[in-house]
């Protein structure tokens, strides 16, 4: 029997949650390093995934399949494709740098004080979320992947309710009811979407008699399985609901704001970074697998909310106060070009949207965790409160800069490449989609230059004229980011390699193909 690779990746940050939080309060060190070996362990169990994966080969490799609750037809089934490889090793490389940033994020609130904050709890959830999301890629039963997909919200409600940003313009008890109502509305959004997919959950196994997502799909393909058009819509309708609440998708994206606002800057990264591609991710494998023909009949409407989300996002970013909050709506912009490429039907749109993935997560964590070590010095998250940091701070502006400059997706960085693809996959067969997307990317510029003028640059504020540089420990977290950030902006090779395979299946899942150009190239 091979070693169950798959399981062992999923289940090391499970039990190194449980560990950390065994630890005793008063060893909070202990419960630090602990998590942090514990998530470094798993970067290299993802690695080895990512190595022994050959994007030639079956569509779901490593699989692992295991009767569960046999009854129901419930099976404990895993296996990756290209696009889970690749967000896998980006949740896992993600992991460990949330981890550093938030070092001392749960430490006590006041020097001396018996108001404790339990530090092994908060690093004990950030891995049970590692964990459930690692599995939730690696489903390919859909009841073993709506469990994980709906346990997750657990360990994040306590996370942005327990833990939230010491840094609030109206004090500890104003912050504390904020943080609350954030954690609260976060919850009550994605439970709701989720109950929903439960409800088409159990709708696909009367119609299909069993959760296995290759099963379906193949008997879909092969005419055994012939769905009803009004039920394959509902059933599609049920799961896509759920999937555009975590993405976020406009007009379901009320919760984001809120809570990346209230939560520290590394759990809001895990929110934006990690756990929301959990959505982005379902929508390809799920709703394009199971439900082809209802997936063609909803994208005109779905491509509609993209670009809503997509522009109006950018334009709430322009004019947030709050730097958070900023960053936040800029997601939701940027989760818009994702979903958009998704549902372009084009295979540079779908490899575009997988690698958008990838790259928003890495440029987000760059530029959030920037500004978290940003607030955590002056106390505040306005941006009207600083002015002048580059002349203080040059490294910490420099690393913020190309933070910014990834976000609005500038040539050389990583992001460039996959909003490039995109566009193009958009352009090909919607392209008054595309030429609406593109004022998106102008908006962009001006969100991020405007943050980076009022921050950075002028004359230096008071508040901020003795504030310290990045220290070893944050340059240890934005060194690599920002190393990622160009590597794969001048070679994504590596990642488009891994996923390219996954896209054509997807597309074939769907009976789709490229429109050709109109005009030939010459021979």
């Amino acid at each position: 029997m091979s070693f169950p690779l798959l399981t062992a990746t999923a289940v090391l940050p499970a039990l190194g949650a449980i560990a950390t939080a065994a630890v005793p309060a008063a060893r909070r060190d202990v419960a630090k390093w602990l998590a942090l070996l514990v998530s470094l362990a798993t970067l290299a169990l993802a690695i080895t995934i990512a190595v022994r994966f050959d994007p030639g080969g079956e569509r779901y490799q490593l699989t692992e399949s295991h009767s569960w609750i046999a009854d129901f037809g419930v099976r404990y089934d895993l296996g990756v494709d290209g696009i889970a490889v690749a967000l896998i090793a980006l949740t896992a490389v993600l992991i460990p740098f949330i981890i550093l940033a938030g070092w001392h994020d749960a430490d006590p609130l006041e020097t001396g004080s018996k108001r404790w904050r339990p530090t092994q709890g908060f690093f004990a959830l950030i891995l049970a979320v590692e964990a459930m999301v690692i599995i939730s890629f690696e489903a390919t039963d859909v009841f073993l992947f709506y469990i994980f997909f709906e346990a997750m919200l657990i360990p994040m409600y306590f996370l942005i309710g327990g833990f939230g940003d010491r840094a609030h313009e109206h004090g500890e008890e104003v912050a504390s009811t904020q943080r609350s109502y954030a954690a609260v509305k976060f919850l009550l959004y994605n439970l709701a979407g989720g109950l929903i997919m439960l409800a088409a959950v159990i709708g696909l196994y009367v119609v299909a008699g069993n959760f296995s997502l290759p099963e379906i799909a193949a008997a879909r393909a092969s005419g055994e399985l012939d769905m009803a058009t009004n039920t394959e819509r509902w059933l599609f309708l049920g799961f896509f609901f759920a999937f555009a609440v975590k993405a976020p998708l406009w007009p379901l994206h009320t919760w984001l704001p809120n809570a990346m606002g209230e939560a520290t800057a590394p759990v809001a990264v895990l929110i934006t970074a990690v756990v929301d591609k959990v959505g982005t991710f379902a929508m390809l494998r799920f709703c394009l697998g199971l439900f082809p023909e209802a997936s063609k009949w909803a994208t005109p409407a779905i491509l509609v909310l993209a670009l809503i989300s997509i522009i109006y996002g950018a334009l709430l970013a322009v004019g947030q106060r709050d730097m958070k909050r900023l960053v936040a709506y800029a997601s939701i912009s940027h989760f818009g070009f994702i979903i958009m490429g998704i549902f372009a039907m084009t295979s540079q749109g779908q490899s575009g949207a997988t690698l958008y993935m990838v790259n928003h997560g890495i440029s987000t964590a760059a530029l959030m965790l920037v500004a978290g070590f940003l607030i955590s010095r002056r106390g505040s998250r306005l941006i009207a409160d600083y002015g002048g940091v580059q002349k203080v701070a040059p490294v910490l502006a420099g690393t913020f800069l190309i933070g910014g400059l990834a976000t609005l997706s500038l040539p050389g960085l990583a992001p460039f490449v996959s909003e490039f693809l995109v566009l193009v996959g958009t352009f090909s067969r919607y392209p008054a989609v595309g030429i609406i997307a593109t004022f998106g990317i102008v908006l962009a510029a001006l969100y991020t230059l405007v943050l980076y003028q009022r921050t950075m640059t002028g004359p230096v504020k008071a508040e901020v004229a003795k504030m310290p540089d990045l220290r070893v420990r944050e340059l240890a977290v934005v060194a690599p980011l920002v190393a990622l950030l160009i590597v794969l902006g001048v070679y994504p090779k590596p990642v488009t390699d891994i996923v390219n395979p996954a896209v054509k299946q997807t597309m074939s899942d769907v009976q789709e193909k490229d429109p050709r150009p109109d005009v030939e190239a010459a021979k």
